[in-house]
């Protein structure tokens, strides 16, 4: 069988192709036994868990199993980050259906290898499980070190603070926008990317979406900097900073001409996983960060755009936002 089925494969001989790919552990007991071994060099571990579902987080019409491994890495790591710690080990689990080629499972845990060694080195997965569903899952939980540090919460914002961010805002919206306004047939189910149609542009938005980059080691840099609040930008710059906003008792301020050509989209788009950081002063503020507002008296709207109380969803909620039948 030269791509056979998982559903064709025993569990031992679908993880052996997984651990080929993921590379050495770097755990005192890595993959294998019934648990990993892990050390914590201050005593302390930060931990998180993200989940994908195909349907409302991804569609296998425009990601590749690579792709996937990618992103779930990528979203883990943004949390982690978003503490003021660095990644340290990935534990993933992956539920999937019998009619998935061993092949896709394969470029999955490529992925994630990639993921982490571009955007956490050093970083690596240490175990995970395996099970069968109908709908293929992918739940990984990362794990940092705050090397020392005190963690930054979201909750330490205080007025006079200057309001920055990274990465491009907007980019994974104007991506997921793409996919469905060009890449569904007549019936509105997905259909795969035809990347020779793309601009330059165009191909940076999907990338954005499909296998976001976000830089994890800002959130260490961020921290030393003397950030006094930050978080991962996940759902939405305004949903997210009214977040920030109710956890430090304040209001965040927000310029629009701060969020580049497409202030919209960065306002009210999700998936950025850049991070959202607040600093006493300008000068403290990390290259990698762009300042897009300041932190004022608590008022009556948790996040004004320009001064003005902001009008619109800001961002992307599962519970209220996912529609099934949108293929």
């Amino acid at each position: 069988m030269q791509d056979p089925w998982v559903g064709e494969l025993s569990e031992g001989e679908i993880l052996s192709a997984i651990l080929r790919e993921l590379g050495p552990s770097a755990a005192e007991v890595g993959p294998g036994d019934d648990a990993a071994v892990l050390t914590a060099s201050d005593g302390r571990v930060v931990a998180t868990v993200d989940t994908l579902v195909h349907g409302p987080d991804f569609r296998l019409a425009w990601s590749s199993g690579f792709d996937l491994g990618w992103k779930a890495a990528a979203v883990n790591l943004a949390d982690i980050a978003a503490m003021g710690a660095r990644p340290t080990s990935l534990l993933v689990a992956l539920a999937m259906p019998d009619a998935t080629r061993l092949s896709f499972v394969v470029d999955l845990a490529r992925g994630l290898r990639a993921g982490c060694e571009a955007l956490a080195p050093g970083c690596v997965v240490e175990g995970g499980d395996l099970t069968v569903s109908d709908v293929l899952t992918v739940a990984v939980t990362a794990l940092g070190t705050l090397e020392g540090r005190p963690a930054v919460r979201r909750s330490g914002a205080r007025p006079g603070d200057v309001v920055a961010a990274t990465g491009r805002l907007g980019d994974a919206a104007r991506g997921l926008r793409l996919l469905f306004d060009r890449f569904r047939d007549a019936a509105g189910n997905p259909v795969p990317v035809d990347r020779a149609d793309l601009t330059a542009d165009e191909a940076r938005e999907l990338d954005a979406q499909l296998r976001p980059a976000p830089g994890i080691t800002d959130g260490v840099r961020a921290a030393l900097a003397g950030a006094t609040a930050m978080m991962d930008l996940s759902d939405g710059l305004v949903l997210d900073a009214g977040r920030m906003a109710a956890a430090s008792g304040v209001t965040l301020d927000l310029r629009r001409d701060a969020l580049g050509p497409h202030p919209d989209d960065a306002l009210s788009g999700g998936e950025d996983h850049g991070l959202l950081a607040t600093f006493p002063a300008t000068d403290a503020v990390p290259d990698a960060f762009q300042i897009i507002g300041v932190v004022r008296e608590h008022g009556e709207t948790p996040v004004l755009v320009d001064g003005a109380p902001f009008e619109g969803s800001g961002g992307w909620d599962p519970y209220r936002d996912w529609d099934s039948s949108r293929g």
